[in-house]
C-alpha cells in the first residue's frame, strides 16, 4: 500500500448515560452516536477519525500513538490484515539479560502496550442482529448474542475484541475435549477454558476423603465439579462471583448430567457450612488482572489465595481434605517462594498430607521462542492435600 496522509482526527463528545459512556462524533459532515463498550474497561478515546482501506499501518501506528482511535469503514479482510500488520510493528525482542522477573513484567508492559493500540480500531455494531456494518464482514451476530446479549443499541467496540468474541463463540460451540470426564467442556466468553488439562487430571486422580459432599471454589467453567461429580461425589456446592462464570458452570453441568447434584451459588469464595472436601484451583500468579479472563490468572498480592487457606480450616469437616491445585510458575520466575506458599499453610493452620505433581503439556512449555521458556519448562503444577491442624 501507498503510506496515504493521515485523515483529520475529530473530538468525541463522551455522554455519561445509566447503560455507559454514549461517544458522540461528527463524520460526513453529520453527527453520529453510540454506545462504547469495551470488556476489558478501556475508556472511550478522545478523538476519532473514519478510515478505509487505503489507511497503511504505519499511518495506523502514528495515529494510535497519536491517541486517535480509528473507525473502520472498510473491507472486514483488509481490517484484520491491517491488525496484524500494526500486530507487527508494535512487537518488540525479549531481552535475554533481563532476570525472569524483569522479563515477565516487560511482557506484561508489552501486552497492556499492545492491547491499548491495537484497541484503537473500531467497528460500529448495528443491533438486530448486532453486526459490523462493513462490507465482507463475517456473520458474528450469534457470537455477539452469546457474548453481550440482547443489544438495542449502536455500539462502538474494538476490532480486537470482536475478534475475540467471534473466537470464543467458536470454542463455545465445539467445545474443549476433557479426557477426564470423557466428554466436552463447552467456556462461555469471558470464562477461563479448561485447554490446561494437566490440573483437572490431578484432581480426577487424587484420593477421595469422601463422596458425601465437596465445595468447588471459583468453579470457573464447573469442570472441577464436574470430575467430582463423574468420580460419584454425590454432593456438590460450587461457587464463583462472576456472573458468566456461574452461567457457564450451570450450562455444563446440566449438559453433562449432573445438574441435580450440583448447587450453583454466586459466593465470595466459600459457601456457608463445612465439607469433607473442599478443592479450589485458584490464580497462580501475582498480578494485576487486565481483562475478565485474567482474572483466573493473576491474584494482585495473592490476597484470593491467603483468603481461600486462611479460612479453610473453617469450612472443613474433622477429617475433611482441602485440595489447592496450583502451578509454581510464579516461583521459576522469581516473584514467589516456595517458602511462600508453605508460610501461608502454616499461617492458616494447615498441614501437608501429600502433594501429586504434574509436568505441563501445554505447547508454550515447549516454544522456545517464548522469552519465558525456561521458567515454563521448569513449570510443575501441584495438588496439595491440606488438613486443619
Amino acid at each position: 500500500m501507498i503510506d496515504t496522509p493521515e485523515p483529520q482526527s475529530a473530538a468525541l463528545e463522551i455522554i455519561q448515560s445509566p447503560g455507559g459512556f454514549v461517544v458522540e462524533w461528527q463524520e460526513g459532515g453529520e453527527l453520529h452516536a453510540a454506545v462504547w463498550h469495551s470488556e476489558n474497561g478501556a475508556p472511550p478515546p478522545g478523538r476519532i477519525v473514519a478510515v478505509d482501506d487505503d489507511l497503511t499501518a504505519a499511518a495506523a501506528l502514528r495515529l494510535a500513538l497519536g491517541g486517535t482511535a480509528m473507525l473502520w469503514r472498510g473491507d472486514f479482510p483488509t481490517a484484520r490484515r491491517l491488525l496484524k500488520a500494526l500486530d507487527t510493528r508494535i512487537a518488540r525482542p525479549a531481552n535475554r539479560s533481563r532476570t525472569p522477573a524483569e522479563e515477565f513484567h516487560a511482557q506484561r508492559q508489552l501486552q497492556s502496550r499492545r492491547a491499548r493500540l491495537l484497541g484503537m480500531i473500531l467497528v460500529q455494531l448495528d443491533p438486530s442482529p448486532m453486526v459490523p456494518a462493513l462490507r465482507r464482514a463475517p456473520d458474528v451476530a450469534a457470537a455477539c448474542l452469546h457474548a453481550y446479549g440482547v443489544v438495542s443499541e449502536t455500539r462502538l467496540v474494538s476490532l480486537r475484541e470482536l475478534l475475540g468474541v467471534s473466537s470464543a463463540y467458536h470454542w463455545f460451540v465445539e467445545g474443549v475435549a476433557v479426557p477426564a470426564l470423557g466428554a466436552r467442556i463447552h467456556p462461555h466468553y469471558g470464562v477461563f477454558s479448561p485447554v490446561r488439562g494437566e490440573y483437572v487430571d490431578l484432581v480426577a486422580r487424587a484420593p477421595l476423603p469422601s463422596n458425601r459432599l465437596a465445595f468447588d471454589i471459583g468453579t470457573g467453567s464447573g469442570v472441577l465439579a464436574a470430575v467430582l461429580a463423574a468420580r460419584g461425589v454425590q454432593s456438590i456446592v460450587a461457587t464463583d462471583r462472576e456472573p458468566r462464570a456461574l452461567a457457564c458452570a450451570r450450562d455444563n453441568l446440566d449438559r453433562l448430567g449432573y445438574g441435580e447434584r450440583v448447587e450453583i451459588l454466586n459466593a465470595d469464595l466459600y459457601p456457608t457450612g463445612r465439607a469433607p472436601l473442599v478443592v479450589c484451583n485458584p490464580p497462580w500468579l501475582p498480578g494485576k488482572p487486565r481483562s475478565p479472563l485474567d482474572h483466573a490468572v493473576y491474584d494482585p498480592g495473592s490476597r484470593m489465595l491467603r483468603a481461600l487457606l486462611d479460612r479453610l480450616g473453617k469450612h472443613l469437616t474433622p477429617d475433611g481434605e482441602g485440595w489447592l491445585v496450583i502451578s509454581d510458575l510464579a516461583e521459576h520466575l522469581g516473584l514467589s517462594s516456595r517458602g511462600d506458599l508453605l508460610s501461608a499453610f502454616d499461617s492458616a493452620g494447615l498441614q501437608v498430607l501429600d502433594r501429586l505433581d504434574t509436568k505441563p503439556r501445554h505447547p508454550r512449555a515447549t516454544d522456545r521462542d517464548d522469552p519465558l521458556h525456561a521458567a515454563r519448562a521448569a513449570e510443575i503444577t501441584s495438588l496439595w492435600r491440606l488438613s486443619a491442624h
